[in-house]
């Protein structure tokens, strides 16, 4: 597919991405995951990719899937794309990008601990967020509603078509071609309906299995990222304020902590001072909780991981305060009004631009028209989905607004 207006011209990068062979004394995959815990993913002992390639040189199979996610088209964008505040509200709010890579530095600390894959983990991280649409989840309700009649529309499906179909950067085959584990990391959600068409990766969610310790912690990384960052830019913007905060223990014990390691902070500092000890709490309760698991369940493969229940969890009393901090956000933040009031113009962008589209394929750019009407919904669903937010708000402008061209 082709690429959105601000994303054009940048493929210099990409080119420098797979490095020249015999590099002088380069580790083997062996020397490099020599470390890791038997119930780790090897690359050594991926199920592969979908079209096979040369073995990498110096560096493993799933580093090279962390370097094409980087270097790919869709994570460029994910700069300008909405996580709770749209990017023009402010220079300072957390995007779909930030978000990503915060997920993804939690991530690497909780697998490293573990013995884990870090690279695996880090490339799921960064690619869990590429299928999202424009004006984040307000955005993805209302392409939902309007692909409803159409199989509906859920990013995380979209993010594994953005790296099995749409990124368009390699002569042999469309897509990145990941490996099978990343690929099963982004799919962190999947109805049964859409489980029997993906085959050997839909079948976890048909047997009721687990995918590998590696997608189960950037599943949980991310949750800990989006909790204590919408927090962060909630108080930034005046949305939440200290004093509603207070209602929630997670917060006020380590607000409360932070004032008496630091009496004379206030302002920014002692809110920066207090999620950061909620993010060590929330990252340090993980790791312990986990290797309680993993010692109860005594996994001595991948293999073994599938077949157990989930391993990487909090304890009980810190998964109830994180509970108790995402209810808080839900009502407080997600709701407040003026979130509603651009989440309501998202909406309105999004089903405008959706309909002009059904209503008249020809609007759309050359490539995005289906040769078979009955998959130009999804084709459409695609355009809009690989928006940014400043790029959808033009392209409304272009179709409804008379002195636009």
């Amino acid at each position: 597919m082709p690429t959105h207006e601000e994303s054009t011209g940048a493929s210099r990068t990409e080119a420098r991405e797979e490095p020249s062979p015999g590099v002088l004394g380069a580790p083997t995959v062996a020397m490099l995951e020599a470390h890791l815990a038997p119930y780790a993913a090897h690359s050594s002992r991926s199920r592969g990719r979908r079209y096979p390639e040369p073995a990498p040189v110096a560096r493993t199979e799933f580093q090279r899937d962390r370097d094409r996610i980087v270097h790919s088209t869709a994570f460029r964008r994910l700069e300008y794309k909405t996580q709770v505040f749209v990017n023009h509200e402010g220079d300072l709010f957390r995007t779909r990008l930030t978000h990503s890579l915060e997920v993804a530095q939690i991530a690497r600390s909780v697998a490293r601990n573990l013995r884990v894959n870090e690279d695996l983990v880090e490339a799921i991280s960064l690619a869990h967020d590429l299928g999202h649409t424009p004006f984040g989840h307000a955005g993805q309700d209302a392409l939902n509603d309007c692909m409803r009649a159409y199989g509906g529309f859920e990013h995380n499906l979209q993010s594994l078509a953005v790296v099995d179909e749409l990124e368009e950067h390699y002569g042999a085959f469309d897509g990145l071609n990941l490996c099978f584990e990343t690929r099963e990391g982004i799919l962190k959600h999947c109805s049964r309906e859409n489980a029997t068409k993906l085959g050997e990766l839909g079948e976890r969610f048909l047997k009721g299995r687990r995918p590998s310790i590696e997608a189960q912690i950037a599943n949980i990384a991310d949750e800990i990222a989006y909790n204590n960052h919408d927090v962060d830019d909630g108080l930034r913007s005046g949305l939440l304020t200290i004093e509603q905060l207070a209602e929630v223990e997670l917060w006020q014990t380590h607000y409360e902590e932070a004032r008496r390691a630091h009496p004379r902070l206030d302002g920014r500092r002692l809110v920066h001072e207090t999620v950061r000890r909620i993010i060590n709490t929330l990252i340090v309760d993980l790791i312990e909780a986990t290797r309680r698991n993993l010692l109860e369940h005594a996994p001595d493969s991948l293999d073994a991981v599938r077949a157990a229940p989930p391993l990487v969890a909090h304890s009980e009393p810190i998964a109830a305060q994180a509970a108790e901090l995402k209810r808080f956000l839900f009502k407080n933040l997600y709701r407040h009004y003026r979130v509603m009031r651009m989440a309501n113009k998202a909406r309105r962008v999004i089903t405008g631009l959706f309909d002009a589209f059904t209503d008249d394929p020809r609007l759309l750019p050359p490539d995005y028209i289906a040769d078979d009407p009955t998959d130009q919904p999804r084709r459409i669903a695609h355009y809009i989905a690989g928006m940014t937010d400043r790029y959808a708000l033009k392209e409304y402008q272009r179709l409804f607004v008379i002195n636009d061209q």
